[in-house]
């Protein structure tokens, strides 16, 4: 079965941002974008109603996946896109649609007032459930944001792309979030900022009060070990500039600060195979809800 970038698509202006960013990074990677809108039927007492019966609803819940596949052809040129309808619940199906996807995208609603951005329970979900990696787009998202400004100042989609900003947790590095990362800079030509945060453990206060600062030569020692994990990836992919932010702080704050200039946030969630709970990850989740860029998540053991 060919591999696609499909979209969990409901015709909301998140969904359609998705779709969007989907079509764009179809054509960065030659693979068709697959529309998937899930059909919920009718309850009997409303399609008994006159004026939302079970065909009226069908006629609607059509249309959506199909005009905007015939947007998205306009749009990109050269993309190929298909709409798949299925029935039953949307997470449940949008994680079945994940497991014959190089990747899913889906949308997240901006919060009036609050400075961040909703991921809704059936994303939350996805993202928990699914081993594809998953890549979450704000509503509004448009692709001159991705991009630096033109020389005069001007949003444009056609200068270079902002960076790629990965967060790396060096005592844990894995291969698969690395991969998806340094790809995802080459596809784009542009450089890989990989942001590991760190902190002094509570008991270096002692050594502070005695005169001894150890800030320094940890701050060292994190920088070697963030050098150490990125050498054998800058040696896999020269083409590719690496900048590396070595903070201590909040790994969260670090990486949505990072995201304001970025053209993608990567991020790693570990897959536990548990029944019980959302398992996301506290770093993972502040950053799906609180970047202004697109978020991938890349799922791992």
């Amino acid at each position: 079965m060919p591999r696609t970038i499909t979209v969990g698509l409901d015709g909301s202006p998140e969904s359609r941002a998705a779709a969007e960013w989907a079509a764009r990074e179809a054509k960065l990677r030659d693979l068709p974008v697959k529309l998937v809108h899930v059909w919920q039927p009718v309850p009997e007492p409303m399609a008994q109603a006159p004026l939302l019966g079970a065909e009226t609803h069908q006629h609607w819940t059509e249309r959506i996946p199909r005009e905007a596949a015939e947007g998205l052809r306009l749009r990109h040129p050269g993309v190929e896109v298909s709409t798949e309808q299925r029935p039953g619940t949307p997470a449940d199906v949008l994680v079945d649609a994940a497991r014959d996807a190089e990747l899913l995208v889906l949308g997240s609603r901006a919060l009036s007032g609050l400075g961040g951005f909703l991921v809704g329970s059936v994303g939350q979900a996805v993202v928990a459930r699914t081993e594809a990696p998953v890549v979450l787009v704000r509503a509004g998202e448009q692709a001159a944001e991705e991009h630096v400004m033109d020389p005069v100042g001007i949003p444009s989609a056609a200068t270079a792309f902002r960076p790629v900003v990965l967060g790396l947790d060096t005592d844990h590095p894995d291969d698969t979030v690395l991969a998806f990362a340094f790809e995802e800079a080459q596809r784009r030509r542009t450089a890989l900022h990989a942001v590991q945060v760190w902190n002094l453990p509570p008991y270096t206060v002692y050594s502070l009060a005695a005169g001894v600062d150890l800030h320094a030569e940890a701050a060292r020692q994190w920088a070697a070990e963030l050098t150490d994990v990125l050498r054998p990836w800058r040696q896999k992919y020269p083409d590719v500039e690496v900048v590396e932010v070595s903070r201590t702080g909040s790994p969260a704050a670090r990486i949505v600060d990072a995201a304001r200039e970025a053209s993608l946030v990567v991020v790693g969630r570990r897959i536990r195979r548990s029944p019980f709970g959302v398992h996301i990850g506290s770093v993972t989740h502040a950053v799906l809800h609180h970047s202004s860029a697109p978020v991938a998540v890349v799922a791992h053991d």
